[in-house]
């Protein structure tokens, strides 16, 4: 899948034709033809139309061989959000069920939150919850993420960052959990070519160094074990199994390996008919060569949580060298490949045991409607359902052999409320391999459990919140406590509100109002005020997050108008503050003025030993630049300037704070040249955010950095070190 042709409309049409009847194909064909009219003008940061981005969705969405429906909510994924259409709109012209396709899609509008963090957060919240409901809006979802990695390219650096890190963090973990390794490999390879470029084009070039002895290693296995193969009348297909550029970075990093100590670069993979023949397969292989102890793994006996089922073995091949081998049968390459969506709910299942099986190895994801409703916010419930989600999972039995799995780091109370919340709430104690142990034990691989109840048990503590893990687990002690005492939590839930809107020194009766509560629990998600007072009493929301959501209209206007009070007494020159000095994390200080707000501009990134002003802002009070910041120097800005000077530890000491700076580096481009320029800030003592390079057709190179410096005479000793290197021109600071 990963590839970087462009595909027309015609083109995913006629390949949607291949298995798709006429009725349905004239349905997709009109949803690319509404989706074109209403992104009409409409263009992308490449400088491309609009439209061939839900084009290229639509095409990942055909080759995943999904329904028409899902189809067309590729192509109308974005005109709700980006257009004048409305999902009524959606509703009338095509189905209720694309409509909510393409809301599960939609991100939030209209809303304002505090912080982009915490609309992100909502947005995820909204998909998930639509993804339990319909499971084909987070397949739209990840092939409008992986054309959108694809063309990464064309934004900002910063944007770029973060898009990646949300894509390692939700949307290939998803993936994973899905099944579908063919959109999973390319969001985590293009992910680290944007957030580690040079260990990604580093692992690029060690593969390539040696990928043509590579091949012929694996055409003399292949042959050696299609000739065995054969002569016991077994049909296979033979491969060499591509490794993944994340996966090698991974294993160097985590566990702390050089490029030629990983065993699995060289992998052969072997599909055959029968889960018989997988096994016989193996055995052979086992008699060609020596395995390597501890390396087998048997995923067909005990599959993967994403259905996925393979035999996994290394054996030591010719020349001595580590070769993985993997078998499996068509059906469980098919899985493999793409999940979820190779026998997913929505295609016609004659099997009906079948896709009870499928809805089975769906429960994790229904347990989010059931959850979302009891967390106090979208925050609090992403970092849950990273845990639950995304974490590795181990796989432990019940005394009678069921195999349960849960996240790593589960403990014995997780376990409970797994197997039924009435076992959770009369747990007293748990065995493993038949021991006692504490209720935060972890769980391990291949244990068994069992769990000691009593019907004079109490319930839960409240300390088992903090012991659980999983999501299931917190939500059922959560509802326990709701049941036994919503009076007294209520009651208790608004004394502490009221408390903390005192300690901020706020009228409560001017606070509470019926609106302002109403409007607070809503945004918290919950169904009324009593619900939010009784989440407060048994500790689901703390009454601080409650008193702050209410008084943040109060509190903003507060702060505005005393920010707005010192800048009028500075502009007209009325000083009625006090004398002394403030001093701020910046490293700054202005003489004469108390209870100001001071940062550093971010247009000139000024640090500890450059000639500084200050400037008044408007509700933010000072930024300081650099002197020779033309933003400084406009007619406007002069009666707002202000004397700044740096504390003088800012400049002598300097190892209490660090500033970015970003600097360019030209020179002549050779081989080595990025490295060595690497090298020189390293031996500097200084840390690197960011770097990028180019290079034109005379041979120029171009690289701009990012650094982390403590004042004036470290960067000056940066830009010395690196005018030091060969073929070096000049370094320049810039301004951003």
């Amino acid at each position: 899948m990963a590839n970087e042709q462009v595909l027309t409309a015609s083109q995913v049409i006629e390949k949607a034709g291949r298995y798709l009847i006429k009725e349905d194909l004239a349905f997709v064909e009109r949803a690319y033809k509404y989706a074109e009219y209403a992104h009409r003008e409409q263009y992308r940061k490449s400088g491309e139309p609009y439209i061939i981005h839900p084009i290229q969705v639509a095409g990942i969405l055909v080759d995943l061989e999904m329904d028409p429906a899902t189809i067309a909510g590729g192509f109308l994924h974005d005109v709700v959000e980006d257009t004048d259409v409305t999902l009524d709109d959606l509703r009338e012209e095509f189905s209720d069920e694309v409509a909510m396709l393409v809301d599960g899609v939609t991100k939030l509008g209209k809303i304002k939150y505090k912080s982009k963090e915490e609309q992100q957060a909502e947005n995820h919240r909204k998909m998930f919850v639509a993804m339990a409901q319909d499971i084909r809006v987070i397949l739209i979802k990840l092939a409008d993420r992986l054309h959108n990695m694809r063309t990464l390219k064309h934004l900002p650096q910063e944007k770029q960052r973060r898009i990646s890190n949300e894509t390692l963090e939700i949307f290939a973990p998803l993936a994973h959990r899905l099944g579908i390794s063919k959109i999973k490999w390319e969001l985590e390879d293009t992910a680290l070519r944007y957030l580690n470029p040079q260990q990604y084009y580093r692992i690029v070039n060690l593969m390539k160094k040696k990928r043509a002895e590579r091949e012929q290693y694996l055409d003399e296995v292949i042959e050696e074990v299609r000739n065995h193969v054969e002569e016991v009348n077994i049909d296979a297909d033979f491969s060499g199994r591509p490794k993944h550029i994340y996966s090698i970075y991974r294993k160097m990093a985590l566990q702390n390996k050089q490029f030629n100590e990983i065993y699995d670069l060289l992998a052969v993979r072997i599909v055959v008919n029968s889960i018989k023949d997988c096994y016989a397969v193996l055995g052979i292989i086992h008699t060609c060569w020596k395995p390597m102890p501890g390396r087998f793994k048997d995923y067909i006996a005990m599959p993967k949580p994403n259905m996925y089922q393979s035999l996994h073995t290394t054996v030591i091949g010719p020349k001595g060298e580590p070769l993985e081998v993997q078998i499996r049968t068509v059906e469980m390459h098919q899985i493999a490949e793409y999940g979820i969506a190779a026998h997913w709910a929505y295609k016609e299942h004659k099997d009906p045991d079948e896709k009870s099986t499928l809805d089975e190895k769906l429960t994790w994801f229904r347990e989010i409607l059931e959850f979302q409703n009891d967390v106090a916010n979208a925050e609090e419930f992403m970092e849950s359902l990273k845990i639950d989600l995304f974490s590795d999972m181990v796989f432990v039995f019940t005394p009678k052999g069921d195999v349960i799995e849960l996240p790593s780091g589960s403990v014995p109370i997780d376990f409970s409320y797994r197997i039924h919340s009435e076992i959770g709430n009369k747990t007293i104690g748990a065995k493993v391999n038949g021991k006692m142990v504490t209720l935060d034990y972890k769980l391990k691989t291949g244990d068994i459990i069992e769990i000691l109840t009593s019907k004079h048990s109490y319930g839960p503590s409240q300390d088992w919140l903090k012991l659980a893990q999983t999501s299931q687990a917190k939500n059922k002690i959560r509802q326990f406590f709701k049941k036994q005492r919503r009076e007294e939590n209520v009651e208790k839930g608004k004394e502490l509100v009221e408390k903390e809107i005192k300690n901020l020194d706020f009228d409560v009766k001017e606070i509470m109002t019926a609106e302002n509560i109403n409007r607070v629990a809503e945004k918290f998600n919950f169904a009324n005020e009593e619900d939010m007072y009784a989440a407060v009493g048994y500790n689901g929301i703390t009454a601080l997050q409650v008193a702050n959501r209410l008084t943040e209209k109060w509190r903003r206007k507060r702060d505005e108008e005393q920010q707005e009070r010192i800048v009028e007494e500075v502009i007209n020159e009325k000083p009625k503050f006090s004398s002394h000095t403030r001093k701020s994390d910046a490293g700054v200080q202005v003489k004469g003025i108390d209870n100001l707000l001071i940062r550093l501009s971010k247009c000139c990134n000024p640090v500890p030993g450059d000639d500084i002003v200050g400037f008044i802002t408007k509700g933010r009070g000072v930024s300081v630049h650099r002197e020779d910041c033309p933003n400084v120097h406009t007619e406007d800005a002069k009666e707002r300037l202000i004397d700044v000077e740096w504390e003088h530890q800012s400049i002598t000491e300097g190892r209490k704070r660090e500033y970015n700076v970003e600097i360019e580096i030209l020179g002549y481009d050779r081989r080595g040249l990025l490295n060595e320029v690497l090298q020189a800030v390293n031996e500097a003592k200084t840390n690197i955010s960011s770097v990028s390079g180019k290079s034109d057709r005379n041979k120029m190179a171009t690289i701009t950095m990012t650094i982390s410096i403590s004042n004036i005479s470290h960067l000056h000793k940066v830009a010395e070190r690196i005018k030091q290197i060969p073929d070096i021109y000049s370094v320049r600071r810039l301004m951003s």
